[in-house]
């Protein structure tokens, strides 16, 4: 490093005086001109020993069991598509809209706010509360007598479950250094999809065991459906999993700006994303495309395999619940896995070079996935289509995690979850329904539009993302 540019890098980040701030920020933005995008972080940061591998771990675990309670919460929603229906009178597009626009649009709206007080206060127990919430929204699903009621619902779902991934990227940075961290941040990520994985096997059981109680008359509820059962049975538990998330220890914050208590302000964090904007865009745009199939194939293969390849609801939930269990946390840690080598080899922009070909691989397997009528040929596609979706899950908080400062980590995760719900979990789920209500206008065609949605989504996906590969290389430079 050139002398003057590590004379750059020498800033007394102890003092805590009114202009700390302004001195740190002035002095990061002036070797970011000088020496290009974020170069002014290099030694903005803690000195303190990072935390023992067992205790790193061991947070790493706790989250990884909220992210699993998360997505049951979520997901459990896809195995009860028909019953549902059948019951409150709801459309493709209405489940459609309870899947992806009721829970996405305040999960992901709400996550800016609580990403902004993560980077200010407690994530443990922003991350215990948003449990609590979820955790009762999801039962009072059970609760609902009509869409709306639903809806409300879901909504609360989304609500609490904002909380968990800005904080959690946020605290998993601060417990693993960086040649750690995509494996740290791949485990975390394979959280999330285990989770499908459990809802569906589990759910499905609970369908089974559930259905003779189906139309009992309970206390203070009255005529309770099985599906109404499902919610309470996987949403109570959560409560159980905010308690030890109590148990976790906060981390030191490293990699900061400033040297203030009160953390960076908002105008500051969003004039450093305008000026980083290309890069953002290609990221946030590239990498949320990237997740649209498998939030298609959460949301509408059991209803796929049941509604035209013939499964029964508990023997869908079984076959893709193991899928998930599989080769979901396979993929991701793979792809964690090499994102690491790949930067250990010199290469700065790996998690672009990973996640490009995960795009490409997908474009033939999202064509025939879900399009074909034999039952054992969909099932080896549909497999093979999750693996892929599911490799470059850690590419996208990982970039975030090594490109920002501490102090807009969880902010900035929050617009980037906006995005991805926005883009992902609206537009897959979401259109998967209005295509099959009113553009091919039959309920037998959810294959067709599961397919339209994922051929779309994977080539624009791989694009977006070479086009930002560059930017991030010389951000790394």
């Amino acid at each position: 490093m050139p002398q003057d540019q590590d004379d750059c890098f020498r800033t007394d980040l102890a003092a805590d005086s009114p202009g700390t701030l302004h001195r740190v920020s002035s002095k990061v933005i002036d070797c970011e001109h000088r020496y290009g995008p974020f170069a002014g972080l290099q030694a903005l940061s803690v000195s303190a020993p990072w935390p023992s591998p067992l205790r790193a771990w061991y947070a790493v675990a706790v989250l990884v069991l909220a992210f699993i309670f998360s997505f049951i919460d979520r997901i459990v929603i896809a195995l009860l598509v028909e019953p549902i229906k059948a019951d409150l009178g709801i459309s493709d597009f209405g489940i459609g809209l309870l899947q992806g626009f009721a829970f996405a649009l305040f999960y992901a709206l709400l996550g800016i706010p609580i990403g902004r007080l993560s980077d200010r206060i407690s994530r443990r127990g922003i991350i215990a509360t948003g449990i609590v919430i979820w955790s009762l929204m999801t039962t009072a699903c059970g609760l609902a007598r009509s869409f709306f009621g639903l809806f409300l619902a879901r909504v609360g779902v989304g609500v609490g479950e904002a909380t968990l991934s800005p904080a959690a990227y946020s605290m998993i940075s601060d417990y693993f250094p960086r040649e750690k961290l995509g494996r740290a941040i791949g485990v975390y990520q394979s959280g999330a999809l285990l989770g499908a994985g459990i809802a569906f096997l589990v759910g499905g059981a609970a369908i089974h065991l559930l259905a003779a109680w189906d139309g009992r008359v309970l206390p203070v509820l009255g005529v309770v459906r099985m599906w109404q059962l499902a919610f309470f049975a996987v949403g109570l538990p959560g409560l159980l999993v905010a308690m030890l998330m109590l148990t976790v220890q906060e981390p030191v914050r490293r990699g900061k700006a400033s040297g203030t208590a009160t953390g960076i302000p908002l105008r500051q964090v969003l004039a450093y994303m305008n000026g980083h904007r290309r890069l953002f865009l290609a990221h946030f745009t590239g990498f949320a495309l990237l997740i649209v199939p498998i939030t298609t194939i959460l949301a509408w293969a059991p209803t796929y395999l049941g509604r035209v390849l013939g499964f029964a609801r508990a023997d869908s939930g079984f076959v893709l619940g193991l899928m998930l269990l599989v080769l979901s946390p396979a993929a991701v840690y793979s792809g964690g896995w090499l994102i690491d080598l790949l930067q250990k080899r010199g290469h700065a922009d790996a998690p672009f070079r990973v996640s490009i070909g995960a795009a490409l691989a997908l474009m033939p397997l999202s064509l025939f996935a879900t399009t074909g009528t034999d039952p054992s040929l969909a099932l080896w596609l549909i497999g093979a289509l999750i693996f892929c979706a599911c490799i470059s899950q850690a590419a996208a908080p990982t970039v975030i995690q090594v490109m920002v400062p501490n102090e807009m980590r969880a902010q900035i995760s929050a617009v980037w979850m906006l995005c991805m719900n926005l883009i992902s979990t609206i537009l897959g789920p979401t259109m998967v329904g209005f295509i099959t209500v009113y553009v091919l206008m039959d309920d037998m065609a959810v294959g067709q539009s599961i397919a339209i949605v994922n051929v779309l989504s994977a080539p624009a996906s791989a694009l977006i993302l070479w086009a930002g590969l560059k930017r991030f290389r010389l951000s790394q430079a």
